[in-house]
C-alpha cells in the first residue's frame, strides 16, 4: 500500500498515470451533464411554489457543492505538502484554486439569478451568501499570494498556510442555514427524514452532482500535469520527455 502511495507521489509516475485517466473523467462527465440537464430542464415538473425558476438548482447546487469540496481538497493537499514536504501535494493545491474559484463564481452568479424571482433581489447579505462570497475571496487570495513569490517553495508555504486557515469558512457555509435565520433555502437532500424533493426532481440533480465531480477530476488531473511539468522542468525525465515529443513531431 505504501509503495503505491509513494509511487503516486512521484511526479513522473503521476504524470504518466494522470495522462491516461484524465480524459476518461472528462469523457464520462459529458453524457452525464447532458442527461442531468435534460432531466432537470425538460423532464422535471415545475415546482409548486417557485414554478420553473427552481430549475437553476441543476447548475447552482452542484457548483456550490463543488466549491466547498474543492476548497477542502485544496486545504488537505496544502497540509500534506507542508507536513510531509510532498511537492506533488502543493501542485494539487495550486491546481485546485482556479477550478474552485470558477465553481464558486458560478454558484454566486446562479444564486443571484435564482434570488431575484425568489427573494425579489439579486443579492442579500445572507449568512450563506456572504460566507460563499468569502470563499471566493479565499480562492482569489490564495492565487494572488502564490503569484507574489518568485520562489516556488516560499509560495507553497505561504499559500498553503492561507488555505489551511481559511478552511474554517467551509463548515460556516454548510451549517449557516442551520445556525442562523437565513433567507437561503434549507437542506434539501441530506436531511433527517430523507430529501424534501420528489424523485423526478431529485435524480437529475444527483446526476448533475456526479457529472460535476467527474468534470472536476478531469480538469484537476490536467492542471496538475501542467504544474508538474512547470515545477520539474529542469529534471532529466522532463527533458527526455520533451526531446521525445520534439523528435516525434519532426518525424
Amino acid at each position: 500500500m505504501w509503495t503505491w502511495f509513494y509511487q503516486l507521489a512521484s511526479p513522473p509516475h503521476f504524470y504518466r498515470i494522470s495522462g491516461i485517466i484524465s480524459p476518461w473523467f472528462l469523457y464520462a462527465s459529458v453524457p452525464l451533464l447532458l442527461i442531468g440537464l435534460y432531466g432537470g430542464l425538460v423532464l422535471a415538473p415545475p415546482d409548486y411554489l417557485q414554478g420553473n425558476s427552481f430549475r437553476i438548482i441543476y447548475v447552482h447546487v452542484p457548483s456550490a457543492y463543488l466549491s466547498m469540496a474543492v476548497y477542502l481538497l485544496m486545504a488537505v493537499a496544502a497540509a500534506i505538502g507542508l507536513i510531509w514536504r510532498i511537492k506533488l501535494a502543493h501542485a494539487v493545491a495550486a491546481s485546485c484554486a482556479p477550478i474552485g474559484a470558477s465553481f464558486t463564481f458560478l454558484a454566486l452568479v446562479t444564486g443571484a439569478v435564482w434570488g431575484k424571482p425568489t427573494w425579489g433581489t439579486y443579492w442579500d447579505w445572507d449568512p450563506r451568501l456572504t460566507s460563499e462570497l468569502i470563499l471566493l475571496f479565499l480562492f482569489l487570495g490564495y492565487m494572488a499570494l502564490r503569484s507574489a513569490f518568485d520562489d516556488v517553495a516560499r509560495a507553497d508555504r505561504a499559500s498553503g498556510l492561507l488555505a489551511i486557515v481559511g478552511v474554517v469558512n467551509v463548515p460556516i457555509i454548510h451549517f449557516s442555514v442551520v445556525w442562523w435565520n437565513t433567507l437561503h433555502q434549507g437542506r434539501t437532500i441530506m436531511k433527517a427524514g430523507g430529501p424534501s424533493i420528489t424523485g423526478d426532481m431529485l435524480w437529475p440533480l444527483l446526476v448533475m452532482i456526479v457529472a460535476y465531480q467527474l468534470l472536476f477530476m478531469g480538469l484537476l488531473f490536467s492542471r496538475v500535469r501542467s504544474q508538474v511539468l512547470e515545477r520539474e522542468f529542469h529534471a532529466r525525465w522532463v527533458q527526455e520527455l520533451l526531446r521525445g515529443e520534439m523528435k516525434h513531431g519532426i518525424n
